[in-house]
């Protein structure tokens, strides 16, 4: 599932269309349109000007103008990707994928939403209010929450870690595959209550997180090299790539995770 990591490499993607204008929106499956139809979608968009890309946790807002030097405004396009959307940029004439659910045409190349499963999609918010409804829920941005209101907002919630760090109205940006590699990083049992946490394990989980998604916001995705948790969770072997004791496997909140039994010992 694409988390911030991830989002943040989308929007490097649709950075490409900065500034260009939207000569035609293709919809080739509607369903990943929330809440609008096609012929809506395509009008509201069609000869605007793509503003400059933005990310809350793990959506993406990509804000419009009706001319290149204009104050960017409505309508805008938010994305949320679920588990298999993504944004790529193909050239003219490239073969469009079955998956290529809506396709932005602009003068050097096109802004591919693609998606395989559908779950969720693009918004059209017509109003800058629009935006602010959608995103109310979230939490603060996780690459961009300082410390003190990172502890604050965990320990106010009363469950366990790894559950806390996942919901988006928490803490925003925040996946399985990042919580359980920051969780690793910081040595914290994903079941551990929220409430039993010390300031000291606050502080570390709080700087393991800005170091975790500095590094892979870099990558455009959470890299699955030799020295990530993230790199050992497909392995026929599954080993922890700090003390190479075999990893564990069990379910915390519907959802696979990963830990290592002698690292994060509950």
């Amino acid at each position: 599932m694409p988390e911030l990591p991830d989002v943040e490499g989308f929007r490097r993607v649709a950075q490409r269309a900065e500034g260009r204008q939207v000569r035609g929106v293709q919809v080739r499956d509607a369903q990943v349109l929330r809440g609008v139809g096609s012929a809506e979608f395509q009008e509201a968009l069609r000869r605007r000007y793509f503003g400059e890309p933005w990310r809350c946790g793990k959506w993406l807002v990509i804000p419009t103008a009706g001319a290149p030097n204009a104050e960017p405004g409505a309508p805008a396009v938010l994305a949320h990707f679920g588990m298999t959307g993504s944004f790529e940029w193909c050239g003219h004439g490239g073969e469009v994928h079955r998956h290529d659910r809506v396709v932005f045409d602009f003068a050097p190349g096109e802004l591919r939403y693609h998606d395989m499963r559908k779950l969720t999609g693009l918004h059209l918010a017509r109003q800058r209010g629009e935006v602010d409804e959608l995103l109310a829920e979230l939490g603060p941005d996780a690459q961009r929450i300082g410390a003190e209101e990172f502890g604050e907002r965990l320990t106010r919630t009363r469950r366990g870690i790894k559950a806390a760090l996942m919901d988006q109205s928490v803490l925003a940006g925040l996946g399985n595959i990042c919580a359980d590699e920051l969780l690793w990083r910081a040595r914290v049992h994903p079941n551990r209550a929220t409430t039993e946490l010390t300031a000291d394990d606050l502080d570390q989980l709080h700087r393991e997180m800005r170091a975790m998604l500095r590094d892979a916001v870099r990558a455009g995705r959470v890299p699955d090299d030799a020295s990530w948790l993230t790199g050992h969770r497909d392995a026929p072997d599954q080993r922890c790539p700090r003390c190479s004791t075999a990893l564990r496997r069990t379910r915390v909140g519907g959802r696979g995770t990963l830990w290592c039994p002698a690292c994060q010992s509950d």
